[in-house]
């Protein structure tokens, strides 16, 4: 059975994007190549999970003609992955994804029954807000950014519910980033 895991970086004020949308604040580890960063986020994952505003701008983004190797040989396998986007307004396009649009509760749990790898929850504010406020996640991989913007998206927004957590692991880097790893008592 597939684990729901939302992995995501956050301002230390709890912003997943600045007040325009920006994303400018995230920090640059000089001794780590992002291509690593996303290979060690999609290890094990099966199912990508995306809000229709995050699917527009990233689901199906290609790193440009100068990137580096590692970035675009990252790009290829996360394009290999299942992708699941959920939108009320968008059916569906020219891709392989699949859309929800209704049935949330009941169609993610057949996807973590049927899906052997975990799913990483990639994003998309409402989306973050109905998974959590339904039960259905069940690891939360936040990479806290020593930035606090004032100002923005926050990561969790009309939530409905407590959820309990469990802190399961912590890492930090020297750029100041805290990865911080929490699991729920909740069965999803």
């Amino acid at each position: 059975m597939g684990r729901l895991i939302l992995n995501l970086a956050v301002t230390l004020d709890g912003y997943i994007e600045g007040p325009k949308g920006e994303i400018d604040w995230l920090v640059k580890d000089e001794n780590t190549d992002f291509g690593d960063i996303l290979f060690d986020i999609l290890e094990g994952v099966d199912t990508i999970f995306y809000g229709r505003k995050s699917y527009e701008a990233w689901g199906n983004y290609e790193p440009g003609e100068h990137a580096g190797t590692k970035l675009k040989e990252a790009y290829k396998l996360l394009h290999s992955k299942t992708k699941v986007v959920f939108s009320s307004s968008i059916k569906g396009d020219n891709s392989n994804a699949i859309f929800i649009h209704s049935d949330i509760r009941e169609k993610v749990q057949k996807i973590k029954r049927e899906t052997p790898g975990d799913i990483w929850v990639y994003g998309g504010g409402e989306l973050i807000a109905s998974l959590v406020n339904l039960g259905l996640i069940n690891e939360y991989r936040l990479a806290v950014h020593p930035v606090i913007l004032g100002e923005g998206k926050p990561l969790f927004r009309n939530i409905k519910m407590r959820t309990n957590l469990q802190l399961k692991a912590t890492r930090s880097s020297s750029s100041g980033v805290v990865l911080l790893t929490y699991n729920t008592d909740m069965q999803g």
